[in-house]
Parts: structure tokens; C-alpha cells; sequence
């Protein structure tokens, strides 16, 4: 990848989620079929449950990123590397673990936190429970 990623696929709905939050969401090209918020992300091309995937229909996406989770997406991810595509899994599993994805993902995204505000008010209201 010589650039940013512009065309994002997202086999779980937290990686879709995040993503709008960081006000990403026009990068997302398609998304897991249990994906419910936002709404409007339900109207990206549905590509994937949780364990399987149309392996076809992401190619056709022509996405130059996948994001994935856990090794409960381990065969999902080698089938897409096998394909010749970039995917980057996480393995989120507490609120330190979010945290961490969201960082990692603004990273990837070249994201500039002024765009939004919603991590630091989720953090914010985490740390007053």
C-alpha cells in the first residue's frame, strides 16, 4: 500500500461502528451482514458473517484494506491473503483494547483527531464508572 486506504472493507460491525465515529465512514465499501450501526452503514454491499465471507464479492470491492478481528476470523483472513489482500486484524477484548484499535486505526487512516471528539468523551465516560 504506497497510500492511505480509500477503499475499506469491515468483517465486523465495531470496525464499522469506529469507523463513522472517526468520521470515516465514506471509506467503507463494505461491511459484515450483522453490521447495525450506524444505520446508514446498512446500506453498504453486505460481504461477509462473522465466520464466512464472499470471498468474490470483497474482490470485487476492489478494497486496498480489510479489517478483521480475533482469530475467530483466522481462516476468513488467510483466504483474503492468500487473494492478495492487505488486512489488518485486531483482537479488542476491554476498553484498553478499543482504545488501542482506534489509535491503530487512525494511524492507518492518517486520521487527525480534531475531526471528532467521540473516543476522548467515550474514554472520558469510561474512566467516571
Amino acid at each position: 500500500m504506497t497510500r492511505y486506504p480509500t477503499r475499506i472493507v469491515c468483517l465486523t460491525e465495531e470496525t464499522t461502528e469506529t469507523l463513522y465515529l472517526l468520521g470515516q465512514g465514506d471509506r467503507i465499501v463494505g461491511v459484515s451482514g450483522y453490521t447495525v450501526r450506524p444505520p446508514e452503514a446498512r446500506l453498504k454491499p453486505k460481504v461477509s458473517a462473522f465466520i464466512n465471507a464472499k470471498f468474490d464479492k470483497i474482490q470485487a470491492l476492489e478494497p486496498d484494506l480489510v479489517l478483521a478481528f480475533s482469530d475467530l476470523q483466522a481462516d476468513l483472513v488467510a483466504e483474503l491473503v492468500r487473494r492478495g489482500l492487505n488486512v489488518v486484524v485486531f483482537n479488542q477484548r476491554s476498553v484498553a483494547g478499543i482504545f488501542q484499535m482506534i489509535a491503530i486505526l487512525g494511524g492507518l487512516l492518517m486520521f487527525r483527531p480534531s475531526r471528532c471528539r467521540a473516543p476522548q468523551r467515550s474514554r472520558h465516560r469510561s474512566n467516571h464508572r
